[in-house]
């Protein structure tokens, strides 16, 4: 399965969506790979299972190709971790000319896709995500960056990969909690863009806690087809792109204050429970849709409240981050399942009575 996204009204990139990695050499090759350095760019929980594999399959037809194994764990997501990775670049002589594969789940693309935006002021990059997180959300749409001080993303640049090529067989060696918090963002795709598709994902929820590769395929096929549409519109989130925040506000906040010990999907998920509920109490959604989505996420395993953090430090962190737009928190809400909208006017009190239903004392 194939899409399209076109960047700025042309074509910039294809998504390919495979069992296995039979395609990957063809579809790098319409890069001209024969007469470049590549390098891999894994993390060490990925990396033996992929990494080699990829070099033995590009090896014959490219200059060279090297890996860069960096420690797993968004902890490792920061400028130190980038510098590297340029040493590496620097020492084996890397020019604008050559490419890195980011060949893991969001942090490893995220990462990779800055090192690429500022080596030498941009070299070509492409994605090879493995974890359902990245596949559906993070590899699409050009966003790259690192942490700075445990806020999200808060150093980065818009620059687009070459590339997105999904290797479908990866889910199967995630663990159940890496592959179910990538849930968190698919579901945010149904809340905000598609009441169907949300409801498809209920119906369909056994046969994704079984990881059926049918199954995965529609429903990441679709996902990255929302994700396309927003990112086509908004490339560099001047306006609808905002929606993709739905959850994120206060689910960055709480996976700082937490020290990244809950992973992206889940805070995404806690994230999405509260801006439902502050949706609720002005009256926009209903019970059922809120009690539909913690129903969800508890079916999935994963967590609906959190403990060890303070509501006023939520909220203050929440400040800090970079969604803030003159002095005030961009919040994404929803009107109704499937329609999501932009509301800079939620006050702490409303943070904080939202805030109540997912903390556990």
């Amino acid at each position: 399965m194939e899409l399209t996204v076109h960047y700025e009204e042309k074509p910039a990139y294809q998504i390919i969506i495979e069992k296995d990695y039979g395609r990957l050499l063809k579809a790098l090759s319409i890069l001209s790979i024969t007469n470049r350095k590549i390098c891999i760019v894994t993390e060490s929980t990925v990396g033996p299972y992929y990494a080699e594999e990829v070099q033995k399959l590009l090896a014959p037809y490219v200059k060279q190709i090297i890996i860069h194994t960096f420690p797993a764990g968004e902890a490792n997501k920061n400028l130190g971790t980038v510098q590297e990775l340029y040493r590496d670049l620097i020492q084996h002589k890397f020019e604008r000319t050559d490419m890195l594969l980011a060949l893991g789940g969001g942090v490893v693309g995220d990462l990779t896709g800055y090192t690429a935006a500022t080596y030498l002021r941009g070299i070509d990059f492409a994605q090879l995500p493995t974890s359902l997180l990245s596949q559906v959300d993070s590899s699409i749409g050009g966003k790259t960056g690192v942490d700075f001080d445990c806020y999200k993303n808060m150093v980065g640049a818009f620059y687009q990969p070459k590339l997105v090529y999904m290797n479908l067989s990866t889910l199967k060696t995630l663990s159940d909690r890496e592959y179910f918090s990538g849930m968190g963002e698919i579901i945010k795709h149904g809340l905000i863009k598609d009441a169907s598709y949300y409801q498809w994902l209920i119906s369909k929820i056994d046969l994704i806690k079984a990881r059926d590769l049918s199954v995965l395929e529609e429903m990441i096929y679709k996902s990255c087809e929302i994700k396309r549409a927003v990112v086509e519109h908004d490339p560099k989130e001047k306006g609808e792109r905002a929606m993709l925040n739905f959850g994120h506000t206060l689910g960055h906040a709480i996976e700082k204050l937490m020290q990244f010990s809950l992973l992206h999907g889940e805070c995404v998920g806690l994230g999405m429970l509260a801006a439902a509920e502050i949706s609720r109490k002005r009256g926009l959604i209903d019970k059922a849709l809120c009690n539909s989505i913690k129903d969800l996420l508890n079916s999935l395993g994963m967590p609906t409240h959190v403990t060890g953090i303070f509501i006023d430090d939520i909220i203050e962190a929440s400040k800090n981050d970079k969604k803030m737009e003159q002095g005030k928190v961009k919040f994404i809400l929803l009107n109704q399942c499937g329609q999501a909208f932009i509301d800079r006017c939620v006050s702490d009190l409303e943070m904080k009575e939202a805030l109540q239903t997912i903390l556990e004392e």
